[in-house]
């Protein structure tokens, strides 16, 4: 409920879009009652959770504000940060060895008035970004303009349809809708984000993989119909939401293309049409980020990620001393993604894992070539495939975990692993921080996964998992022969070992 401008909320019906077991930390899964996609409420209940379990509450200090991160002067020799900060107006400041940023890429809203001609000079309704919005019940009754057709668009959008007189939804890009529950009611993405569909992508041409996944897509609603997306378009993007189909089939959510220009109480749109009579115009547009905290030197060569070592480490300086956690937007969730970040990064500050030479990471750097900072509604520069990114860190830590030796000497455990979701435990059954619950962990979780819903007990043998097991028993030879395949050929970012 905070007004804060410094702080980044959401709205009160949040609920994640990646599920528990592919969301927690790599050690601690979600208690086996929390409901496969959780409200916020509950995120805030696990972290905390996870504070208590590991005691990390006595080492974190709260309500403190960094105001700047400078290098000390003997930085090229000691790599070490004298850091302000500020806490209910006690300045201090700190030397620290090494630094972690972690703020992500959701910090300041981004209003494009700009790009909207009359919504500041005519238009006499009301404006805002969807920080300010909470619930719905400032709409109730009002004619609604939601600009953008992200997940937040998309779920405001739905939830404002049960209150408001009509809501009208403006995009200018091709989007996918992916409903949550996928084939056989488990969370879509313990289905879809498997080594098995990652080796797929990697090895059928992108046309083919792309006129797949477009199929899949539309075996649910013709998208084309609806006016979301075309499967002849080659850019486009994903969002999870059950409902939007059905408020665009009700006319309780309509879809509009991108707005031209604004009168007094009308949005005139790309296509010539004009909606009047609107009352509110809601941007959910997205975010900026920036590190205004860090010294000029280091903040103006982080254009995006792609200006990082493995879009974590700036390349030029003297000392690997200072580390962007979460600049990154990922297929798969954040938490998994920043974690084996952070497991890499404190291992490189505590010397168990080494960099490569600056001039060797600012030549991997270049490669990327690394672009203009661009509008953040077109977030392709942190874009990348979530089992890709996270295997090269974790390559890069040491606890990646081999596929092919596990189908040799743990068959059940490397089919698991190969066949099934490629959740955060994988990344815990070797090397440094391994954890001796990794295997069961691995093995139970599509039974945690149904435990939530098991509400109501029916006798009915079709929920035994022995088919998928046999299928896996029969899937072994073709396994070992593609993870074989893959050790000798690996693909760029994925690899058995």
């Amino acid at each position: 409920d905070s007004t804060d401008s410094r702080r980044i909320t959401v709205y009160r019906s949040v609920i994640t879009n990646t599920s528990k077991e592919m969301s927690c930390f790599s050690d601690f899964p979600f208690p086996e009652d929390f409901p496969n996609y959780l409200p916020h409420s509950l995120v805030l209940e696990y972290l905390r959770m996870f504070a208590r379990h590991f005691d990390l509450l006595r080492h974190i200090r709260f309500q403190t504000t960094v105001l700047s991160v400078r290098k000390c002067p003997d930085f090229s020799t000691s790599g070490r940060w004298e850091v302000v900060t500020d806490s209910h107006g006690v300045r201090e400041s700190h030397v620290f060895d090494a630094v972690m940023v972690c703020t992500g890429h959701y910090q300041e809203p981004f209003l494009p008035l700009a790009s909207f001609p009359g919504i500041e000079s005519r238009f006499k309704g009301q404006y805002l970004h969807s920080w300010e919005y909470r619930d719905v019940q400032a709409f109730r009754g009002k004619r609604v303009l939601v600009l953008g057709i992200g997940n937040t668009g998309g779920d405001i959008s739905v939830e404002l349809s049960r209150v408001a007189a009509k809501v009208f939804l403006s995009t200018r890009s091709h989007t996918w809708v992916v409903s949550r529950v996928s084939d056989h009611g488990f969370p879509v993405d313990m289905v879809s984000t498997t080594r098995f569909n990652s080796l797929l992508d990697w090895l059928l041409p992108s046309a083919l993989t792309r006129r797949i996944k477009f199929r899949k897509f539309n075996s649910w609603f013709n998208h084309t119909n609806y006016g979301l997306a075309s499967s002849k378009s080659s850019k486009f993007k994903l969002i999870i939401n059950e409902e939007l189909p059905f408020c665009l089939l009700s006319g309780t959510v309509v879809l509009k293309p991108n707005v031209k220009e604004f009168t007094e109480s009308s949005a005139v749109f790309e296509d010539g049409t004009t909606e009047g009579n609107i009352d509110v115009v809601l941007f959910a547009t997205g975010y900026n980020f920036s590190f205004p905290f860090l010294e000029e030197s280091v903040r103006g060569s982080i254009h995006d990620n792609r200006s990082l070592y493995n879009c974590i480490f700036p390349p030029q300086l003297e000392q690997p001393t200072l580390a962007i956690i979460g600049l990154i937007q990922l297929t798969g969730s954040i938490m998994v993604g920043s974690e084996m970040q952070a497991r890499w990064v404190t291992g490189v500050f505590a010397g168990w894992n080494k960099l490569p030479p600056p001039s060797r990471m600012m030549a991997e750097v270049l490669k990327r070539k690394p672009a203009v900072k661009r509008n953040p509604s077109e977030r392709e520069n942190l874009k990348m495939s979530f089992i890709s990114y996270v295997d090269k860190i974790a390559a890069c830590a040491g606890v990646k975990p081999s596929v092919l030796r596990l189908l040799l000497t743990d068959p059940q455990l490397g089919l698991a692993i190969f066949f099934g979701p490629c959740s955060p435990y994988q990344y815990r059954l070797e090397g440094r921080g391994s954890w001796s619950g990794a295997r069961a962990a691995i093995l139970t979780q599509w039974q945690r996964s149904l435990r939530p819903l098991r509400t109501r007990w029916l006798c009915d043998s079709s929920s035994s998992s022995w088919g998928w097991s046999w299928m896996c028993l029969l899937a072994l030879p073709a396994a070992l022969t593609a993870a074989w395949l893959c050790s000798k050929h690996p693909q760029p970012g994925w690899s058995p070992q």
